[in-house]
């Protein structure tokens, strides 16, 4: 059997994730779970070493429909509980 070994280039995929096309995804991807979540989701862009968002919806909502997370699954994003 062949083993193969990949060496990832970190310093490639560091610009890479601080590219401006990365960015605009997340932030894309964002806004679709925020209008699967409903009128009450805010979203938050912004940038740390790289681009990022976050998505908030009311604890009452989160806590009683599970909009937040029903909002990522419909955007086709992974759900699933922290170990």
């Amino acid at each position: 059997m062949v083993t193969s070994r990949v060496r990832l280039n970190n310093r490639t995929i560091a610009n890479l994730l601080k590219s401006q096309g990365v960015a605009d995804l997340v932030n894309r991807v964002a806004r679709e779970v925020a209008a699967h979540a409903g009128e009450d989701a805010d979203v938050d862009e912004y940038t740390t070493d790289r681009g990022a968002a976050s998505v908030a919806v009311p604890a009452e909502q989160q806590a009683i429909e599970g909009a937040l997370t029903r909002a990522a699954a419909a955007a086709s994003l992974e759900v699933r509980q922290r170990p």
